[in-house]
């Protein structure tokens, strides 16, 4: 929870602003409804900054309420995958920090799909349906920017393992 800056003592005011490692965990239930197309969809959210477009965890004390993005990490396991989705409402980027993610750019029943290793990044924009796919032998861990403070849920498109699948 962060505090006000002029309302607040200052020292705990830049401790509020400040997230560790050692205070975030693995969310594996956030996009649990995703196994329902599979057991390849699970992956967990780590959240940082505001909840994503995953759900509504604003009640998480341990996250900074958004302003104006959105940031966690994902963890995908090997072989697991983030299924074809579009922000409609928002650009997204992923940057990799552990492993390798395949990203996919699809258009037209087309997909054009690149790998991303240690330190590169995709910034996919708004309208514009991706995927993600763990090929390695080790768990991938990625950054994930969503440029709004409370980005809209993603839709499915009809190519999507996803499509019709609800989060109920």
């Amino acid at each position: 929870m962060t505090l006000q800056y002029d309302d607040a003592d200052l020292a705990e005011f830049t401790d509020s602003l400040i997230l560790t490692q050692a205070t975030r965990h693995e969310d594996w239930d956030t996009l649990g409804f995703q196994a329902k197309a599979g057991d390849q969809f699970r992956r967990a959210q780590i959240r940082y900054v505001g909840s994503g477009a995953t759900g509504n965890h604003d009640n998480d004390r341990r996250t900074i309420a958004s302003r104006g993005f959105t940031f966690s990490n994902m963890l995908l396991p090997p072989g697991a995958e983030g299924p074809e989705h579009t922000h409609h409402d928002a650009e997204e980027a992923f940057f990799v920090l552990e492993g390798e993610v395949e990203v996919g750019i699809h258009r037209d029943g087309q997909v054009v799909k690149r790998t991303l290793g240690y330190r590169d990044m995709i910034v996919v924009p708004a309208g514009v349906p991706r995927s993600l796919k763990n090929n390695g032998e080790t768990d991938a861990l990625f950054c994930v920017i969503i440029g709004a403070q409370k980005p809209q849920v993603p839709t499915y498109p009809e190519t999507s393992a996803m499509h019709g699948v609800s989060r109920d």
